[in-house]
């Protein structure tokens, strides 16, 4: 009779359970001959495997895994949240005219522009050589840096908004760092060009014509402001601001192309104080909403008035000459 050995037995299962584990391993893979990990890990990942449930975690993993899953939630509304502050609170200097933080009774002029002039004309119109007198640099700076970060409301309490010069000095700098000017790169040849007509009612209709040609912002823009010089010259006997004074402020300001050179500063200069020192003179003509249809510009209409009427002085010439004359009293006779 042939007798049993258990440890026979033990061992053949041992070997056959490794030949399936061989088999159920990816072919190429060397199995680990380590008594501790590999082959406990493979069993228990295969079970669970099997199984569908997943291996449990301790409190300190689930809080990592928390703490990652809230993180990665933040992130994206946090960009988000940047990204509509940074749109909502656009700068006031060196962006373009559309690009401006719009005043609140004009979306197309800017609200720095609107606030400037708001402050001259309630405090400066009788003040002298106003726009000509520069005012503190480093205040005009910081106004400048507090507008750039994107103040959507402009507190005109602010003791820095209380100094006129400062406050002219910074309507000027924001028309000097335009990045395209007020009358535009590719108009400008075209307004110097229109300067320099001989004909003076030619010229007023072509210089009006560019003008309404201007894009919405840069047309309603110049309109604002002309509209504010004007008022300042009214004022001219008092402030001393004529509008041949203001021109020589802002014709270099407001009439320039973005990359001006020397060349056209010196050659164009002229040009450029008489194109503004023109829109303020006569700016209700300009800019007014009334179709052009070959009415008389305010030069026809002055030369019409200068024309002396003819029938009028002859009935009249005896009485104006002085006792005695000679002349007069033939014409008498």
């Amino acid at each position: 009779m042939e007798v049993f050995d258990p440890g026979f037995a033990s061992q053949a299962l041992i070997n056959k359970k490794l030949n399936d584990y061989r088999k159920v391993s990816p072919a190429g893979t060397k199995p680990d001959s380590s008594p501790k990990g590999p082959r406990g890990l493979g069993i228990r990942a295969e079970f669970l495997k099997q199984t569908g449930t997943s291996a449990p975690r301790s409190p300190r993993q689930d809080a990592a895994v928390t703490k990652d899953e809230s993180s990665s939630q933040k992130a994206p509304w946090g960009i988000n949240i940047m990204k509509k502050n940074k749109k909502s609170a656009p700068r006031a200097f060196g962006v373009r005219l559309e690009e401006c933080q719009p005043a609140p009774d004009n979306k197309n002029v800017p609200l720095i522009v609107e606030a400037c002039c708001k402050v001259v004309e309630d405090r400066g119109l009788e003040y002298m050589g106003i726009y000509r007198v520069p005012g503190n640099n480093a205040v005009v700076s910081s106004l400048q840096e507090q507008l750039n970060k994107g103040a959507t409301e402009i507190n005109l309490q602010d003791e820095r908004w209380q100094d006129l010069n400062v406050i002219s000095s910074l309507l000027k700098s924001f028309f000097r760092k335009l990045p395209e000017p007020l009358f535009t790169d590719d108009k400008y040849n075209d307004f110097i060009e229109a300067n320099r007509i001989e004909d003076a009612s030619e010229r007023m209709r072509t210089l009006r014509k560019l003008i309404r040609d201007l894009p919405g912002h840069y047309y309603e823009t110049l309109k604002f402001l002309v509209g504010h010089l004007k008022t300042i010259a009214d004022h001219s006997e008092k402030n001393k601001m004529e509008p041949r004074n203001l021109a020589l402020v802002f014709g270099p300001t407001l009439v320039r192309t973005s990359e001006d050179n020397m060349t056209d500063m010196v050659t164009h200069m002229p040009d450029r104080y008489k194109i503004v020192e023109t829109l303020i003179q006569h700016s209700d003509w300009f800019f007014s909403d009334k179709e052009d249809k070959g009415e008389k510009t305010p030069v026809d209409e002055k030369e019409a008035q200068s024309v002396p009427n003819i029938e009028y002085l002859l009935p009249n010439i005896g009485r104006t000459a002085a006792p005695g004359d000679a002349a007069a009293d033939l014409l008498e006779s």
